[in-house]
């Protein structure tokens, strides 16, 4: 199925007193749309549209950047600005601020703007933009791994299917793992990490999609990969190449998943057996981890968390651990960012950015998110319903209900409406539009009525009812030949009486 996605994004460019570039085409304020092609493949074409706005700074935003610090500056501007989601402002401060720190010429705030030095010319301004605009909005990266199924494998980046597909919602399971509870008697107090640390953060990703959090603690689970010891270091050591057969026989512990609507995260904390003890993980030049992680795509993460051995070797046992949640949490969160592909690894030397802080995301990582997840379920749509059409072409005599029929047609407009909205730089509409879209292709791919045709195809047909008729066939058919042998020899017998 052919698609031809525009994406627009509205961009504010604001100066400040004393940084507006002398080479500007035309006096404040002007517009100026820069378009951009994303190659996927012959059928699907993405262009990118960067709809600028630029203007003068107004008395209150004049006022906010006056601050001491960027944090402060970035806090002041954002009752200021453009909420929208997908829109963004920057805000060019002159070559000599002292707003940004030494060798900063980008600073990327909390929210859903940016402090930009203004480089002099109007040339090497919009290079930072444009650098800018792709890091808060969509790389041809993201908006490639977003239609990864379209995209012919060479040209896909090795990370582009990494991140969780889109879905309408997530189950994340925190486990904790104990393969000695005769040694260790953990204790975690899982409830109040999730509601101090993971909570915020799903909080913010509730416009994504729905999420469910369970928890479970798991005795006499172990790793399946036996760690070799160290002598030098005297503890196991767990190797980058032994790491996927790890995940196998702990999965088939955790339950759950097959019965799940939903892709399911799984979080693994595992405290070594006393015999196994310390643990650490290598990568794969042999250095230690220093989280004592890893994680692994569209699945979830592991971590090892060693306990002290006891300082006389009469203590009693099951020795008691508390778990540091703090530590705990900071890795599962790096994960769980890693999972949804929001990654902070290509940037240029001179950005800085601020911490998301307690939310785990910036509000233009979250726009970030909703462009490749919208584009991603139109494509999705787009993909099931031609493939619904052409089952239901090869099956001859099936009875489509009204039904059926209205959530196909509900599906297209609603993916038609988000390529609008797209196109529009309405990205919340765009977003809402294409869950709805996936939700009835679903509904019509899934429906009750056609699942039992779907498995039940002509030759299938012919293997049941040719037993049952054949018995009966036979002594018809022998009749039928008696019958016709007859009328012919009746046909003969006149002309020999001639």
């Amino acid at each position: 199925a052919s698609a031809q996605f525009q994406l627009a994004v509205p961009v504010a460019v604001v100066f400040a007193p004393g940084s507006v570039p002398g080479d500007l085409p035309k006096p404040l304020p002007f517009r100026d749309v820069r378009e951009m092609e994303i190659p996927v493949n012959l059928k699907t074409t993405v262009t990118s549209r960067y709809e600028m706005v630029y203007r003068s700074a107004t008395a209150q935003e004049e006022a906010a950047l006056e601050a001491a610090t960027a944090q402060e500056a970035d806090a002041a501007l954002h009752p200021l600005q453009d909420a929208t989601l997908g829109s963004l402002t920057m805000y060019v401060v002159p070559e000599t601020s002292s707003l940004l720190p030494q060798g900063t010429s980008v600073y990327v705030g909390k929210h859903r703007s940016a402090l930009v030095r203004a480089g002099g010319s109007l040339a090497a301004l919009r290079t930072r933009l444009q650098q800018l605009t792709q890091v808060m909005s969509f790389t041809a990266s993201s908006i490639t791994a977003a239609l990864s199924d379209r995209v012919p494998d060479g040209q896909l980046g090795p990370d582009a299917r990494r991140h969780l597909k889109s879905s309408l919602g997530y189950e994340i399971t925190f486990s904790l793992l104990n393969p000695d509870p005769k040694s260790h008697a953990v204790d975690w107090d899982i409830e109040d990490a999730v509601n101090r640390y993971v909570r915020p953060v799903l909080d913010k990703l509730s416009l994504v999609a729905n999420f469910s959090v369970d928890s479970q603690i798991l005795y006499y689970a172990v790793l399946g990969v036996t760690p070799r010891f160290d002598k030098e270091s005297s503890s196991f050591l767990l190797s980058a190449h032994s790491l996927p057969h790890v995940i196998n026989p702990v999965e088939a512990r955790l339950g759950s998943s097959a019965a799940s609507l939903y892709p399911v995260l799984n979080f693994l904390l595992y405290v070594p057996e006393r015999s196994h003890s310390p643990l650490y993980i290598q990568d794969k030049d042999g250095a230690p981890v220093s989280t004592n992680a890893f994680h692994s795509p569209r699945w979830g993460g592991i971590m090892v968390y060693n306990v002290e051995a006891p300082a006389s070797p009469q203590a009693s046992l099951p020795l008691h651990v508390d778990v540091d949640m703090v530590r705990v949490m900071e890795v599962f969160l790096s994960q769980l960012r890693l999972l949804f592909g929001l990654s902070r690894e290509e940037l240029p030397r001179e950005f800085l950015l601020e911490s998301p802080g307690n939310e785990g995301l910036a509000d233009w990582e979250l726009d970030c998110l909703l462009w490749a997840h919208t584009v991603e379920n139109v494509a999705t749509v787009s993909t099931t319903l031609t493939s619904l059409a052409q089952l239901l072409d090869k099956i001859g005599n099936i009875v489509i209900k009204d039904d059926v029929a209205s959530e196909v047609y509900r599906a297209v407009a609603s993916a038609q409406s988000a390529m609008a909205e797209l196109a529009a730089g309405h990205l919340h509409s765009a977003f809402q539009a294409s869950k709805e879209a996936v939700t009835s292709s679903e509904r019509a791919f899934f429906d009750p009525s056609l699942l039992h045709l779907l498995y039940f195809p002509d030759d299938q047909k012919f293997a049941i009812y040719i037993p049952l008729f054949l018995p009966m066939a036979v002594p018809i058919l022998l009749s039928l030949a008696k019958i016709v042998r007859e009328a012919r020899q009746c046909k003969k017998e006149p002309t020999k009486m001639d």
